[in-house]
């Protein structure tokens, strides 16, 4: 009878424990769900830009204090490490919620066809096109692709521009004064451009500097004197293989750098120079001009305050076409289609671009905003930039890419020209030589 009052009164203790033990774990499993409840959403994006990392954390630190939503900002430096970790990261299927792809427009439709990258158009066109109407049109036209794109990629909207840039030329007011040149009258012509370089050769001072060693800059300049010399539509024709590298406009286009480097307006060294080193030379007084993009002023207020410049466009060199700059949108996000947050990411773009963001992010970096009502909050150098976007293009809107061979080639032919290695001639067969042979691989290719 002990025995089973005794087994009995075990029997009773273990139940005892076991409830207890039960709602000990309930209530762990409880706690556990309202913690994750409770835990904050985390958006990682990824960035290379050095100079907005201060202003990007910062910005983090507010939106989460605003929407409660915890944005991990990512820096990797400089920008080609950057490229490398997107492409990994997109074979392996392993993106953050925002990144940017760098590159050129063919680049960022292979990425939108991959299933990479958001359509975001029914976004933007939301209440009455209230985002996307926010931007500049050329900045937004970067991120584009419109019905019928050689890309082959559904048309819509598929990045969004944070801010925006315009290349131009700049020039120093301080050494104009000293050639007896008016600082308040920079050359409009290129006869009046060329007849500088007398006076430069005269005082032994030197002329432009900018980065051509990065040879992409050359294309750039150079695509401002084809557009003003034989219009958009020959350019693009162009492009497409309708009309020859030979073509007597393109020998004129060539033909203008050797021109300067004959009339002493090229600084000594200027094939091989990277833009830093440009930039350190025409903040430091030993360039009269530059040719730069609009983070330049952020570059120049850093290296040297006081410096007296402005900006100027290109020397015309025909009447018949408009002058035309590089520009369009400088940095761009896009949501990662495949992200578990893309609603919330879009949310937090939409906020990065309003107008007290986009004032905090233009005072703080010293880069145009993307948002035209944040325009009126720039400096004046800035303004100069930003006055250049109506004028601008850029090749990932054109609708066509010229083959990666063939910018190369004539890019480093103009290097070549201008330390009178090659004539204009000779580049121009020689470039119009890789045209055929990629145009050439396209058709067996397409067979």
């Amino acid at each position: 009878m002990i025995g089973k009052l005794w087994q009995g009164h075990n029997l009773k203790k273990a139940v005892l424990s076991s409830l207890v033990f039960c709602l000990f774990l309930s209530a762990i499993a409880g706690c556990s769900a309202k913690e994750k409840t409770q835990a904050k959403k985390t958006l990682t994006v990824w960035h290379w830009m050095t100079d907005r990392e201060p202003a990007f954390q910062e910005l983090a630190k507010r939106y989460e204090e605003n929407a409660g939503v915890k944005i991990n900002f990512e820096l990797y430096a400089p920008s080609d490490a950057y490229a490398q970790k997107v492409r990994a990261a997109a074979q392996g299927v392993n993106l953050p919620d925002i990144f940017s792809v760098l590159g050129e427009k063919y680049d960022f439709s292979a990425f939108i066809k991959a299933g990479h990258i958001s359509d975001l158009s029914a976004y933007m066109k939301e209440n009455n096109q209230e985002w996307e109407r926010r931007f500049y049109a050329k900045a937004l036209a970067v991120n584009e692709f419109t019905e019928g794109n050689t890309y082959k990629v559904q048309p819509g909207i598929y990045g969004v521009p944070i801010d925006i840039m315009t290349i131009m030329m700049l020039y120093n007011k301080d050494l104009f004064k000293e050639l007896g040149l008016n600082p308040n009258r920079p050359p409009v012509t290129w006869e009046d451009f060329i007849d500088i370089g007398k006076k430069l050769k005269e005082a032994k001072k030197q002329g432009l500097v900018s980065g051509w060693g990065e040879i992409w800059m050359i294309d750039c300049l150079a695509n401002n004197f084809a557009f003003n010399l034989m219009g958009k539509d020959k350019v693009l024709a162009t492009i497409k293989g309708d009309i020859p590298y030979t073509d007597p406009d393109w020998l004129k286009v060539f033909a203008l750098f050797k021109e300067m480097q004959d009339a002493g307006l090229l600084y000594n060294g200027l094939v091989s120079m990277v833009n830093k080193t440009a930039e350190q030379l025409f903040a430091n007084g030993r360039a009269l001009f530059a040719f730069n993009g609009s983070w330049c002023v952020n570059v120049y207020k850093g290296m040297n305050p006081e410096l007296n410049y402005a900006a100027m466009f290109a020397p015309r060199v025909s009447e018949q076409y408009p002058l035309s700059v590089w520009g369009g949108a400088g940095s761009s996000f896009m949501v990662n289609q495949r992200s578990k947050n893309k609603e919330e990411a879009v949310k937090f773009l939409k906020w990065l671009t309003e107008k007290e963001q986009q004032v905090f992010l233009s005072e703080q970096t010293n880069n145009l905003p993307s948002n035209k009502e944040a325009a009126g909050k720039i400096s004046p150098a800035l303004a100069q930039f930003a006055g250049a976007i109506e004028f601008s293009t850029h090749p990932r809107i054109w609708g066509v890419s010229e083959f990666s061979p063939v910018i190369e080639a004539f890019d480093k032919g103009i290097q070549s020209i201008i330390i009178g290695e090659k004539t204009p001639e000779q580049v121009a067969r020689e470039v119009q030589k890789i045209k055929e042979r990629e145009l050439q691989k396209r058709v067996l290719r397409v067979h």
